[in-house]
């Protein structure tokens, strides 16, 4: 032995740990050859814990505060055994410093769309973005399911696992919340503390503990927000009338400006009232179909139910025509006649009773041959016989 290593055993060991990095989770202590001397001095700040590992297990976990390594008083002396060689002892051990600090603004954000059900826009692809705070809440289980053996652990060597597993337990807690895709922006917070709760089990098994889990931005795919502007821009122009009188004198503007004189105005014009007029007819009929399927419009033409056709040349004519706008001929259709069999009286052809004396006007039959009967005859065509009169 040197010395300067027999001078080293002989002063209290400090064994502490001041992080300058801010991401730095765990720190293994460099202890001389590993071993611990009777004595030495055991620092554990806020926001810290200290393992002690002894021939590969753990054997105590320190709180914050001010410890002396000794074996009277310290329960990982009582445990791993007593000191028999004074200052140099062969007892070797691990000291592991444990971040229990919150490491805040993590960033998380969905890499690919997440498909949604959504009741105004069917299915829809979402994506987010936030941020994300966590911290060490059980110091052994960190150190034995993530840390291992490494001399230092920084939040990057986890931070990929962990935006994964936010990723899906977002996507599964916006899929089960049913929220509308247009009221997403107002229930960001509740959003947050759904999936916060739901991956806080997730986060325990690695010895973490999910702090705050925050939504920044939820944003629709363009085809959705182009609907959407659409929409918006519907209800920015209100009346379609007075809409379509603003454009026709901005087009009146423009033509006035126009260098080409009394023809651009003209065109300007034209093409103002022309597009007006349009916007406002096809909106007017968007907003009001029932008006075009209850034949309520004058213009509907020929299509309309009360147009009635020329009985000579078949054009389309208004019900109350009484000459057609084609040929020229009337629309008045002759009505043929026939006489009662009893009283002669002219009746519709076709009645089957008489307007005059209600007799039948069933056609008579011979009574001999049974022949038809001509309306009015008084004798069979076929046998000559007297045809009685009708009783």
């Amino acid at each position: 032995m040197g010395i300067l290593d027999a001078i080293r055993t002989q002063f209290i060991e400090v064994i502490e740990w001041l992080d300058n990095s801010g991401n730095t989770m765990l720190y293994r202590f460099p202890v001389h050859d590993q071993e611990i001397k009777n004595g030495a001095r055991l620092t554990v700040r806020e926001s810290q814990a200290a393992i002690f590992v002894f021939q590969g297990q753990v054997a105590d976990v320190f709180p914050p505060g001010l410890y002396t390594i000794d074996g009277g008083n310290t329960p990982i002396l009582t445990k791993l055994g007593g000191w028999k060689y004074g200052f140099h002892s062969p007892f070797k051990a691990e000291v592991y410093f444990v971040n229990t600090k919150q490491f805040t603004d993590l960033k998380w954000g969905t890499p690919n769309p997440v498909m949604m059900r959504d009741a105004d826009f069917g299915m829809v692809r979402l994506r987010a973005f936030g941020i994300y705070s966590m911290r060490i809440g059980d110091p052994r289980a960190f150190l034995k399911e993530i840390a291992g053996t490494n001399a230092r652990f920084e939040t990057e060597d986890i931070e990929g696992q962990l935006r994964r597993t936010l990723v899906s337990g977002f996507s599964d807690a916006l899929g089960q919340s049913k929220i509308a895709a247009l009221d997403l922006a107002s229930n960001y917070d509740e959003l947050g503390q759904i999936s916060r709760t739901k991956l806080n089990g997730e986060f325990k098994s690695f010895g973490l503990e999910l702090v705050k889990f925050v939504v920044e931005n939820i944003s629709l795919p363009p085809e959705v927000e182009a609907a959407m502007d659409k929409r918006t821009s519907m209800g920015v122009i209100g009346d379609v009338g007075r809409y379509a009188q603003f454009q026709a004198a901005d087009a009146m503007r423009d033509a006035a400006q126009n260098p080409s004189g009394g023809a651009g105005l003209g065109a300007g014009l034209g093409a103002g009232f022309a597009v007006g007029n349009a916007m406002v007819g096809a909106m007017g009929n968007a907003m009001n179909p029932q008006t075009s399927s209850t034949g309520g419009g004058a213009t509907s033409g020929v299509a309309s139910s009360s147009v009635a056709k020329c009985p000579k040349c078949g054009a389309g004519n208004t019900a109350s025509s009484k000459f057609c706008n084609e040929c020229g001929a009337t629309m008045e259709v002759a009505t043929q006649t026939a006489a009662c069999f009893k009283c002669g009286a002219s009746l519709k052809e076709g009645a089957k009773f008489c307007s005059e004396c209600g007799a039948t006007q069933a056609k008579p039959q011979c009574a001999n041959c049974h022949a038809e009967l001509v309306a009015g005859a008084k004798f069979c065509k076929e046998c000559g016989t007297k045809v009685e009169p009708v009783a």
